[in-house]
């Protein structure tokens, strides 16, 4: 069941199951407190809009002669509005009263509507699902009766939007937030601190762990001289290296998923770091090993040493030393790198803080928050490499 206030049209009826609607909406034009020339769809023609890339606002704008910029949602698209970076967005009337009574904002206003641009909105399920559509469909009709969904409606946009021919007005005069940037950075420091413990801290010693097993694994075999092992190996570390992480996480995760291997968004995220750990890190094991001068390989042949116990008991304790510091600055990577999971639906840190940012729009002093949090956990990473350096030094001297 997905229930994210989507809108009906013809092509995904055809995909899925949908109920009745419980909220109708017309489309809107916000603009910035102090814009009084944008009234109406032809005010658009030349203008930048800032639009999310999974909406139908996108095309609306377009056809009227927008220029239109792709932001991850409505919080990001007002704050653009707000900064003067854009002229308007296009959305319906629902987003739009949610986001100005839940954040308070005062610096943007609906300045006008989009005719002919009324939609319905309910929850999907998939095509088999019909029984627990039918669930759905009575447990709606019940709150319509007993006026439910009109409570529901007024307490979250301050107008009734749950019937077509609701009440479209809202007021919006007190809609000014007591919450000072302050306050939004106390009330997300506890459950940023908790994500960035279970999510980020976790998925980056699983990763790193898993991706040096990896790395090794392929360091030796790009040293083999048996192709069967050397080119899979340089073709793994091309293909890694030459792709950017976020495509990686997004084959991972949505890609798979399209072929039937669905994993789950902390599995799909520890998968690709850890891919994409042990392609970097195996050209640093790689490099220790070759610095480890040859006599020592000839010298363990000499007194019957073979292949695996001079790897084990000659060669890789000597590249261990020269590979940690260089090791250490690619853990150090990989622990910012987890905010990309945020994109593939894992709640780690960043994460937490654009839910909090989205609802309050306190971007500067969450983000900065967030920057703290990681420069504090990568300043003690840091200090650990700092010290590890200095007793392989003594041990080396």
């Amino acid at each position: 069941m997905i229930a994210n206030q989507i809108s009906l049209n013809p092509e995904r009826e055809a995909q899925y199951l949908f109920t009745e609607p419980y909220t109708y909406s017309n489309g809107v034009i916000v603009t910035a407190a102090d814009t009084d020339d944008i009234t109406s769809l032809e005010d658009l023609e030349g203008r930048t809009t800032a639009q999310s890339s999974t909406s139908n606002w996108a095309q609306v704008a377009r056809d009227a002669g927008a220029e239109v910029r792709s932001v991850e949602g409505l919080a990001q698209a007002a704050e653009l509005l707000a900064q003067g970076r854009v002229d308007a967005i296009l959305n319906d009337n629902i987003a739009v009263l949610d986001y100005l009574a839940a954040s308070g904002s005062t610096d943007v206003k609906i300045a006008g509507e989009v005719e002919g641009e009324s939609t319905a909105q309910a929850f999907a399920f998939r095509q088999e699902d019909t029984a627990l559509r039918d669930e759905a469909d009575a447990a709606l009709a019940a709150m319509a009766d007993d006026g439910t969904l009109t409570e529901i409606s007024e307490s979250y946009f301050r107008a009734d939007v749950s019937t077509e021919d609701g009440e479209g007005e809202a007021d919006l005069s007190d809609r000014a937030s007591d919450n000072t940037a302050w306050d939004v950075a106390q009330d997300a420091a506890g459950p940023m601190l908790r994500a960035l413990v279970q999510y980020t801290i976790t998925l980056s010693l699983l990763s790193m762990a898993i991706g040096l097993v990896l790395a090794l694994l392929v360091a030796l075999a790009r040293l083999s001289s048996r192709p069967w092992l050397h080119w899979p190996a340089q073709g793994f570390i091309s293909l890694i290296r030459g792709t950017p992480l976020l495509v990686q996480l997004f084959i991972v995760f949505f890609g798979l998923g399209q072929i039937g291997i669905k994993l789950d968004p902390y599995v799909a995220a520890t998968l690709a770091l850890s891919l994409n750990v042990g392609a970097y890190a195996a050209e640093i094991v790689r490099s220790a090993i070759l610095s480890v001068p040859r006599g020592q390989t000839e010298a363990a042949a000499t007194v019957g040493m073979g292949y695996a116990l001079t790897m084990r008991r000659i060669v890789l304790p000597q590249a261990a030393r020269t590979a940690v510091p260089p090791l250490s600055n690619t853990f150090i990577s990989l622990v910012k790198d987890t905010s990309l999971a945020s994109v593939i639906l894992v709640p780690e840190m960043l994460r937490v803080a654009q839910d909090y940012a989205g609802a309050s729009t306190e971007f500067l002093a969450l983000y900065s928050l967030a920057a703290l949090f990681y420069w504090i956990v990568c300043a003690l990473l840091a200090l650990g490499q700092g010290r590890l350096e200095t007793r392989l030094e003594r041990h080396m001297a």
